[in-house]
């Protein structure tokens, strides 16, 4: 090859190099500057529930739900204090850690901490300790800057002796950190499971159509469960890899990982069998609900949810765990996972997996069922003015509404 050739090709590679580089940089500033405006679907003050679409056809449970607070900014996640049944816990999107008593409404800060807050960044997750009442350890996941860069963050925080509302509160160290290519997909939840290790849950990075196929790969903590023992460290890292995790042995993949093929897991839980509940945030066409068990690819972005994305069609599907519940765009778009109702304030749903559309507000209830790949429907507890954006237990069992436009409301009977 004659050396002008080889200039030539070598002129070619860098202007392919900076068309991708800058293709990124306009995509990475169009997550963070696409306008995030969500606003209930009809009118807040009355607290109503209607039934349209396919839950018309549905099975119908009553409540009612009751506003315990408002005034909150954004607010992400609602978590009960353990051992302190007076208080719980809203983490806003723009940073700060509030408390407020159920019973009478009072409320007050907590702390800040400095995040970015640009699409769908922020405060997003908070997991207490399964012994916080001996040791007082809680842990935050938000999203900020570093050296230039937006990464998402797991720190462990302390709470001195006094009650969680009047105590002093102080980040203890970081567990992990993780680069955000893109503001959008960061996923944020937290969650303590029986088998008292933290399970981390990350969105596939951001934009869409999953451009850096962060889903299947291994070797990313993106689009992934992560499983992490926070009661010990090793090689310098804040956390320990149990040695029973799925892929510890495998070259390539990263240890951490629990479960991959996900999209953006908004909100996951623990059933009272100890399985684990995934809702998982689709694009185009469909959202899903399912379980994710040890090693478990859900299939992002094979799929969306039971449907091919990419290839459209005759995609491999071996070996992916499908999802127990799909509903297309047409009955909503944005799913926002659930929790099992252990208390009985509400008989009705006593035992079943409520769960919601972020954007439409409607919720659902269903049984679990069992570990094989069938399809389950909800019964409809109807569309409400509200943006589900997480739920959670008192210490009873009774179930609470997180509502994004900035109140608190339990599910009562009818």
């Amino acid at each position: 090859m004659s050396r002008q050739a080889r200039w030539t090709l070598v002129a070619v590679a860098a202007v392919v190099v900076v068309a991708l580089l800058s293709c990124q940089a306009l995509m990475r500033t169009a997550t963070k500057l696409y306008p995030q405006r969500y606003k209930p679907q009809g009118d807040p003050s009355e607290l109503k529930a209607t039934f349209a679409g396919p839950d018309e056809q549905r099975a119908h449970l009553a409540v009612k739900l009751t506003r315990l607070a408002s005034g909150f900014e954004q607010p992400t996640t609602l978590a009960f204090v353990p051992g302190e049944r007076d208080t719980a816990l809203v983490l806003q999107k723009t940073g700060a850690l509030k408390w407020f008593d159920p019973a009478t409404g009072d409320g007050g800060d907590v702390v800040a901490v400095n995040v970015n807050t640009a699409s769908e960044q922020g405060l997003l997750g908070l997991a207490f300790h399964p012994r916080f009442v001996e040791n007082r350890r809680f842990f935050l996941n938000y999203t900020t800057e570093k050296d230039g860069k937006d990464i998402s963050r797991v720190e462990e925080w302390s709470a001195g002796p006094a009650p969680l509302r009047s105590a002093q509160v102080k980040p203890v160290r970081v567990v992990l950190e993780v680069e955000q290519p893109y503001a959008n997909h960061n996923g944020g939840h937290l969650a303590f499971g029986p088998d008292g290790r933290l399970y981390v849950g990350f969105g596939d990075g951001g934009f869409k159509n999953d451009p850096d196929k962060a889903g299947q790969n291994l070797g990313t903590w993106l689009g992934k469960l992560l499983r992490l023992d926070v009661d010990a460290v090793e090689h310098g890292r804040g956390y320990s890899v149990p040695a029973d995790n799925p892929f510890v042995s495998r070259a390539g993949a990263r240890p951490e990982v629990w479960a991959y093929g996900l999209r953006n897991p908004w909100r996951y839980a623990f059933a009272p069998d100890g399985r684990l509940v995934v809702a998982d945030v689709g694009q185009d066409a469909w959202e899903e609900v399912g379980f994710a068990a040890k090693g478990d690819n859900l299939g992002w972005s094979v799929r969306e949810g039971r449907h091919c994305f990419e290839p459209r069609e005759a995609c491999a599907t071996a070996g992916l765990r499908e999802p127990f519940f799909e509903y297309g765009h047409d009955e909503g778009q944005s799913v926002t996972g659930g929790v099992v109702v252990t208390g009985a304030r509400v008989p009705a749903l006593a035992g079943k997996y409520v769960f919601g559309d972020f954007i439409l507000g409607k919720l659902w209830a269903l049984d679990l069922p069992g570990d094989g790949d069938a399809l389950v429907q909800p019964a409809s507890l109807g569309k409400w003015p509200v943006l589900p954006v997480s739920f959670a237990l008192d210490e009873a069992g009774d179930l609470y509404v997180l509502d994004f436009a900035g109140a608190v409301l339990r599910v009562d009977p009818p």
